[in-house]
């Protein structure tokens, strides 16, 4: 860093009051070259800085005014109305305004609205042959419309007749009517032009049709309907009830279920987030009050938990539901209450489906993702709490449940509360751990674990093993477990029971962690244990459910470096785990990503200071040991191993799933493993051959901080090193940008700072739309900041950064903003002893200098020192510092007349001569 500089401001304003109105004109005026020169981006940048520099009203219309008419070039018509919207409330009679939001109206289909504008320019100016022949114009496309909305209604007629013809036997025709029908649901004319032709009644009627294939016409024609319309939403709501809704929900058919929760979740976002694409003014004089809408819906889907007549799924597809609408979205919103009505409603009616005993009599049919769903519900809304209060009561309700089960109903009651435990230890813990505290409920758990019958032993080793990691003040079960655990494992006869004791034994096990010098067992039995379980996870006669458990051992088992070195050998149990993971079974994701994170060493492990270890070797404290097998080289290998068996699309698969069972932490642990994945270069091209970029999008834009952190930066490994055209096509290269731009942030690691600016300068290198993305999410104050850091290779980094985005226009500008050391920054930079830096930032100038000429004028006047540092480039050993030097001066010498003088004035032209003959440098 240079000493004495002061930092970079992100805009290059000037502070002073005085000069602010200056300041917004000057900007406007450029705005209007701009505009005139036909680069509309750039000309709706200046326009949008002046209006931040500027108060006065009249001014101010007439920045909305222009940046309407940019956005009509643009094509983002919406954002013209709403500027030329603003131009109109501070002056009434401004007709280029009215003008632009006319054709910003037409464009947008508000015909009669545009007309209504026009109609005001042409009272205001009569005889204004431009007003007339829009209007003229716009007549006949109105006259078009109505041509087309009257066939458009015929067409709806239609459509309906062929779907509710019973005596109509062409499976075609009727599969044709019902996709045009979808089709035209998803545009607004189109769902409007339904829902007037009295289109609920008639989906109402294929509804009760119950036939699969009319029913999923009707509820995805319902979604065109209802996405992002509040006031169709409640009416839509109103006409079919929310009870019928609740019933489509619950029925036995696997898709038209997953459509009618599709088609709610739509609803609950319309009634949610309110008026989205309805028409400007439209609801103004009525108030829509959606909470009682929302707690309706919400109501029937908790009596479905409880509906005996409801289908396993349609009880899944409620419960994920309920995890996706009722918590917050975020901390920062500050309302909860929804939270606490489903708590206070609707608590013990979530609890039974968790209490479910399979197979028992009178028992709610579930699936065996169910209670996995169930457990993520009772964690969310604990999470949602705010106050002890409301923990308390939440806990309290708890205990009632369980009580009501475990006091007076014998043994069917007593293993609903034991599953009720082991629902709420895996989901939120301190409520688990306290109900295991009620008295007699850790004596029935160990008693039952010895019963004669499957499934109440099943129940019972369950809910022991749940308690083994999670159950604080229970400590009896770690020094007593071991020895029942043990005694099941050896003596039952039944493979579910004896997976499932040695699932606690791993548990209680591997308490050490990666600690090599912590071992809980005698030397040997971890190896005896691992291989139980890769051999019960090989053996597809046992069914899938079991085989999970195996999985759920090797989690714990792979802490121990020797079971890691193993299971990667074994390549069947590697693809038994990996055909696990994508099967319908979603409990296993959290398993199977443990298992990775402990194979490929990506948790979280920190060098111990050598000071303090001889401390804790004086004080003779224990100190952590790290296996011998898990040094780097092992690490390498194990990791070419998976990836070999098929890694990546099983994670890909793991990703893609929308069940609940994909918790944050989940994704996070994916992500470690990921990050893990593409650590050596010549492996990033597999991982995204086989999907591993499509699935890290998603994993860093969603789940823990950590967990986006490392997604983001395996997606910065690959975009340094891959072509990012080949390895996010299409539109995905611009999803990447965000993650990229994450790694920027101050709290972040020093590589992961480096790896960001590395990657975007990649991207911002390919196309002017990917350098506009990096602008819009706000990367350059950033890049420039790190421009300044002490770490030459971040200072390098973002230097490269800064000159492939100085390709655009908004950048250009900024190293020309008054109050800015931007350009000064780069001529010094131009000439630094590092050789890097030096051909990076000259790099830039050479850019800058050709496509912004009013740079070279300005040169000159950011430091004394310019001319030797040109000098000294063009006299450098490196020819490509040379050549760069040569560049500048030569469109320097374009530029100004004052500034070829100076450049003549010096010893130059005496450079370039003797340049100009050098053979060897064509």
């Amino acid at each position: 860093s240079i000493p004495g500089q002061p930092p970079v401001r992100a805009q290059g304003r000037v502070p002073a009051d005085t000069h602010r109105q200056v300041t917004a004109e000057q900007l406007r005026a450029r705005g209007n070259a701009l505009f005139q020169a036909g680069d509309h981006g750039a000309a709706l940048a200046a326009y949008t800085e002046a209006l931040s520099l500027s108060d006065a009203a009249s001014e101010r219309a007439v920045l909305h005014r222009n940046r309407a008419a940019c956005y009509l070039k643009l094509e983002d018509y919406s954002k013209a109305e709403a500027d030329a919207t603003k131009a109109i409330e501070a002056n009434g009679r401004d007709v280029k305004a009215l003008f632009r939001r006319s054709q910003a109206l037409q464009q947008l289909g508000r015909l009669d609205q545009a007309v209504s504008d026009l109609q005001r320019c042409l009272s205001l100016e009569p005889r204004n042959k431009a007003f007339q022949e829009a209007l003229r114009a716009l007549g006949s496309s109105m006259h078009e419309k109505m041509k087309t909305m009257s066939c458009t209604d015929s067409k709806v007629e239609q459509m309906f007749q062929i779907l509710l013809d019973l005596d109509e036997k062409d499976a075609d025709k009727k599969q044709k009517a019902a996709q045009n029908l979808i089709v035209l649901a998803r545009e607004e004319a189109g769902a409007e032009k339904i829902f007037q032709s009295d289109g609920v009644r008639l989906l109402m009627q294929l509804l009760d049709t119950a036939k699969a294939d009319l029913m999923l016409a009707a509820l995805r024609t319902l979604v065109g309907l209802c996405s992002g319309h509040r006031s169709r939403t409640t009416a839509i709501l109103a006409e079919l009830g929310a009870p019928r809704l609740a019933a489509v929900l619950g029925v036995e058919h696997e898709q038209v279920s997953l459509a009618a929760c599709n088609l709610l979740h739509v609803m609950f976002d319309s009634l949610k987030e309110g008026l989205q694409k309805d028409f400007r003014g439209k609801e103004d004089a009525v108030v829509l009050d959606s909470s009682k809408d929302l707690k309706l819906l919400i109501k029937h889907l908790l009596e479905l938990l409880v509906l005996e007549g409801a289908s396993a799924h349609g009880r899944d597809n409620a419960l994920n539901l309920l995890i996706k609408v009722v918590p917050r979205k975020s901390p920062k919103e500050t309302n909860n209450s929804l939270s606490l009505w489903v708590i206070d409603q609707g608590l013990k009616k979530i609890l039974e489906v968790g209490s479910t005993v399979c197979g028992s009599l009178g028992s709610l049919p579930v699936t065996e993702n169910s209670r996995m769903s169930t457990s993520v519900l009772l964690s969310k809304l604990y999470e949602d709490l705010k106050c002890d209060a409301e923990r308390e009561n939440f806990h309290h309700l708890c205990e009632d449940y369980v009580r009501s089960w475990f006091e007076g109903h014998e043994l069917p009651g007593k293993l609903r509360a034991i599953q009720t435990v082991s629902c709420l230890l895996q989901g939120p813990s301190d409520a688990g751990n306290r109900v295991l505290e009620l008295e007699g409920i850790m004596d029935s758990v160990l008693s039952l674990c010895a019963s004669v019958c499957e499934a109440h032993q099943l129940v019972a080793v369950e809910a022991l093993i749940h308690a083994a990691d999670k159950a604080k003040r229970a400590s009896f079960i770690t020094a007593n477990g071991v020895n029942l655990l043990k005694e099941i494992y050896k003596h039952s006869e039944r493979d579910s029971i004896r997976i499932r004791a040695l699932v606690g034994l791993c548990k209680l096990g591997s308490a050490g962690g990666t600690d090599f010098s912590m071992k809980q067992f005698a030397e040997g039995s971890t190896m005896k244990l691992a291989k139980q379980c890769r051999k019960w996870l090989c053996n597809e006669a046992i069914d899938a459910g079991t085989r999970r458990w195996a999985v759920e051992g090797l989690a714990y088992l792979t802490f121990d470096a020797d079971v890691k070195e193993e299971f990667v050998e074994d390549k069947a149990a590697m693809q038994a785990m990996f055909h696990l993971a994508k099967s319908e079974d979603r409990s296993v994701l959290y398993a199977v990503a443990s298992t990775l994170v402990n194979c490929t060493n990506s948790y979280d492990h920190e060098e111990p200071d050598p000071q303090m270890l001889e401390l804790a070797k004086y004080a003779k404290q224990h100190i952590p040991e790290q296996h011998p097998k898990d040094k780097p080289e092992f690490v390498k290998r194990r990791v070419r191993k998976l990836l070999t068996a098929g890694v990546v699309s099983a994670l890909a698969c793991m990703v893609k799933s929308e069940n609940p069972a994909l918790t944050n932490s989940c994704r996070e642990l994916i992500s470690r493993v990921f990050l893990a994945l593409v650590e050596e270069a010549e492996d990033r091209g597999g991982v995204v051959a086989q999907g591993g970029g499509k699935a890290l999008i998603p994993l860093s834009l969603e789940g823990t901080e950590v967990g986006q952190t490392k997604a983001a930066q395996a997606l910065a490994k690959i975009t340094i090193t891959s072509n990012p055209e080949m390895a996010f096509p299409g539109e995905r290269i611009y999803e990447v940008v965000r993650p990229l731009v994450s790694l920027l942030h101050l709290q972040r690691t020093g590589l992961e700072n480096f790896e960001g600016l590395m990657a975007l300068t990649n991207l911002a290198g390919i196309s002017e739309r990917l350098r506009q993305k990096i602008l819009k999410e706000r990367a350059v104050p950033m890049i420039e900041g790190y421009m300044f850091e002490e770490h030459e290779l971040i200072r390098l980094a973002a230097t490269e950064c800064m000159c492939n985005m100085a390709m655009s226009k908004e950048v250009q500008e900024m190293f020309l903003a008054e109050g800015s050391d931007r350009l000064k920054l780069m001529v010094l930079y131009s000439g630094e002893e590092d050789e890097k830096l030096r051909r990076a930032a000259s790099g830039t100038l050479a850019m800058l200098t050709a496509l912004h000429p009013p740079i070279c004028k300005r040169i000159p006047q950011v430091t004394v020192h310019w001319l030797e540092i040109l000098q000294a480039l063009l006299l450098s050993p490196s020819a490509e510092l040379q050549h760069r030097g040569a560049v500048v001066v030569m469109n320097m010498m374009a530029a100004a007349r004052e500034v070829a003088e100076q450049l003549i004035a010096s010893e130059m032209l005496e450079i370039l001569s003797v340049l100009a003959k050098d053979k060897d440098k064509p």
